[in-house]
């Protein structure tokens, strides 16, 4: 069955600061964050071929990344809007413990439910959720699903993908804000299509762990992971 890869961009030099990164284009990868995209595209080559699509944000980070995965599997890469980060608003470049806190707290609130709460002159999760969710139908519609269905890897950001995998897949909210992704790190989704109604997500992989995903099962819940 084809899957759905949502995987978090390389290492930029706003991670290296911890910055709050958010508005476009966004900062450059690293030069380790080009090589972490080159061992990501060599660790998850495909050994038989079948025909994979890649999709990446708006932002700098998100396409350098794909663009070094496309050019090792030989796949050009697509830029779609709405994959981009969770808009932090007021809080955008700023690296202190205070503005973290206020960025964690918003987003453990959208993780239990009270998604219409915003940033401070930023995002709700409405907001995010309006803009992702319609590229991911759109993807999974045009190449995810029937029997030419392939491999989809979108290339986005950390907080963005927890959230909306979350979403799609019903992943216990804990779970999802105590379990960050790394640079290069993945969600793996499937998805199966139900006659005229909605399908069903759901989730194998988050970063190094793989499903059933265990509620009290505790990392590193940086919000921008």
């Amino acid at each position: 069955m084809p899957r759905l890869y949502l995987v978090r961009h390389g290492e930029t030099t706003s991670n290296v600061m911890r910055r709050l990164d958010t508005a476009m284009p966004g900062a450059a990868l690293t030069d380790f964050g080009v090589r972490q995209a080159a061992r990501f595209a060599l660790e998850n080559a495909r050994a038989d071929e079948r025909p994979t699509v890649l999709v990446s944000s708006v932002a700098r980070r998100a396409q350098q990344t794909a663009e070094v995965v496309g050019n090792l599997w030989g796949v050009e890469p697509e830029v779609a809007d709405g994959l981009h980060e969770v808009q932090v608003g007021d809080l955008e470049d700023r690296n202190d413990a205070e503005a973290y806190k206020a960025f964690g707290e918003v987003v453990e609130k959208w993780h239990h439910g009270d998604t219409a709460v915003s940033l401070p002159g930023g995002e709700s999760l409405d907001d995010v959720f309006g803009r992702y969710l319609p590229v991911i139908d759109e993807v999974t519609r045009k190449y995810l699903v029937g029997p030419e269905g392939r491999d989809v890897y979108v290339v986005s950001h950390g907080a963005a993908i927890r959230l909306v995998a979350a979403r799609l897949a019903e992943v216990d909210p804990h779970f999802a804000v105590s379990n960050h992704l790394p640079n290069t790190g993945v969600v793996e989704l499937s998805y199966a299509a139900d006659g005229d109604a909605d399908g069903t997500w759901a989730a194998h992989r988050w970063g190094d762990r793989v499903a059933p995903f265990e509620p009290d099962a505790e990392g590193d819940a940086s919000p921008m992971g």
